[in-house]
């Protein structure tokens, strides 16, 4: 039954939610000391101290209290994630822009190769084998990680589709080009490639590579 006009009078209205509480922001030195603790963690993971990665470690090197290190980061963890969208900027986000900027995907497609064909630095390549043992053991890690690859594996699909689009629809025998399976074939020859490599074997990766993105370009 419907309540009368004097019980909705009655009836107390719920108190207004409270405005939530911004968080304070980090000043200027916070901030170049959360950078130089990201930089302490990056240098033990890359280097021959990996197996002693703790928030102590990491304060010592950076040359902070330990009790800084974690009103910065919560745990280890954090620490390592932090690092993990610390790299970006060096192999997810210059293929990105290579794939975005303007141009035909033969023209795109020799900006990628130009970047794989790179060599590696020595501590980014000890930084992902770091990060792939910590994915093995935590399971945050290994969700972030797992993005940041989605997103790598994303830009050989954007380059295909690129392709898609000038092709019109109309591909080779098979049909229609599904950019795809095609820019994960590549995407797979790249991490491939790179643990070959990474056992000092004498394999020309961009030799390799151009042939495979020129062969899979011609027979879509």
């Amino acid at each position: 039954m419907a309540a009368s006009a004097k019980d909705s009078r009655n009836v107390t209205a719920p108190p207004a939610p409270r405005p939530a509480t911004p968080r304070p922001r980090v000043s200027a030195k916070g901030e170049q000391t959360r950078a130089r603790l990201i930089a302490a963690a990056r240098t033990l993971l890359a280097g021959e101290m990996s197996e002693r990665f703790t928030t102590r470690n990491v304060a010592a090197l950076c040359g902070v209290s330990h009790g800084m290190c974690h009103y910065h980061f919560q745990d280890r963890t954090d620490l390592v994630l932090a690092v993990v969208e610390d790299i970006r900027p060096e192999w997810i986000l210059p293929l990105e822009e290579a794939v975005a900027a303007p141009g035909t995907f033969a023209e795109r497609a020799e900006r990628v190769l130009g970047l794989l064909e790179a060599p590696e630095g020595a501590d980014l390549a000890h930084l992902h084998s770091a990060l792939h043992w910590h994915a093995l053991n935590d399971e945050r890690v290994r969700e972030s990680l797992e993005a940041e690859y989605r997103r790598w594996r994303a830009c050989f699909v954007a380059l295909f589709q690129v392709l898609a689009d000038e092709r019109g629809g109309h591909g080779g025998p098979g049909g229609p080009v599904d950019p795809r399976p095609l820019g994960e074939a590549v995407a797979a020859a790249v991490d491939g490639l790179a643990a070959v490599e990474s056992l000092g074997a004498e394999v020309d990766g961009g030799a390799v590579l151009r042939t495979l993105v020129h062969t899979l370009a011609a027979g879509a």
